[in-house]
């Protein structure tokens, strides 16, 4: 089983239990990067340990290679001295090692190919986890907007403002009424200001009248050739 099935068994299985218990989504995208952080640092450490498991098959091959070189050239001595039976057991001995060897390259083939998958999907989950962080704040931000507006048209929808809209208008009548009260009681009651304003009103009257008399009077006095006129009917 790879690392992401594994991974997406985990996040389902903690997500579902999140929903069961009707947790908010800001909780289940943090349980899902902590659960890639986890399974990072576990799958980090899987490789590590297989890493490590194929440096010691390596170790293990170049040994039983040695020892088939070392069990060959005890063949060629014992050849060399005409001891074709002790040949012949260095020879076997030198099969065995081989053998060996072979069988461990075929173990270290699937061991250096897991490694390559793991690094692979290690690579992947990197790329997943940095991509989760960098859009954590804007889900989160997201699921907080939502939320807000939600609870505003809940508010809305409840009637509670329209309810409080209408208590407002109340009180703004009642200061209406309060304020006509007072406005009668003063009513026919002259302040110092409007008697101040009376006196400056009372004095631009007099002072219009006076110059309509003036306008008046100059009318009504003859004009100069009137008068010269008037003069030589009276000597004649």
């Amino acid at each position: 089983m790879g690392i992401f099935s594994r991974f997406t068994d985990i996040v389902n299985s903690n997500i579902n239990s999140l929903l069961d218990k009707a947790e908010d989504p800001e909780k289940m995208v943090r349980l899902i990067i902590q659960e890639m952080e986890d399974t990072l640092v576990e799958v980090r450490s899987t490789s590590a340990k297989t890493i490590a498991s194929k440096k010691d098959i390596g170790n293990q091959i170049a040994k039983f290679e040695a020892d088939a070189a070392d069990w060959e050239a005890k063949a060629e001595l014992a050849i060399s001295k005409e001891r074709e039976d002790l040949a012949r057991a260095a020879l076997q001995e030198k099969q065995k090692a081989s053998e060996a060897a072979e069988a461990l390259k075929a173990e270290l083939a699937i061991v250096e190919e897991q490694i390559a998958k793991l690094q692979d999907e290690i690579g992947q989950l990197q790329d997943k986890l940095a991509d989760a962080k960098s859009r954590q704040k804007t889900i989160i931000m997201r699921q907080k907007t939502v939320s807000s507006r939600l609870e505003v048209k809940k508010t809305l929808d409840s009637g509670k403002v329209d309810a409080a809209m209408e208590r407002f208008g109340q009180y703004e009548r009642k200061i209406d009424d309060l304020e006509s009260q007072v406005e009668a009681y003063d009513l026919g009651k002259k302040s110092l200001n409007d008697e101040f304003a009376e006196l400056q009103a009372d004095d631009k009257i007099n002072d219009e009248l006076a110059a309509l008399k003036a306008k008046m009077q100059k009318k009504s006095q003859p004009k100069p050739a009137a008068k010269a006129s008037a003069k030589k009917s009276q000597k004649a």
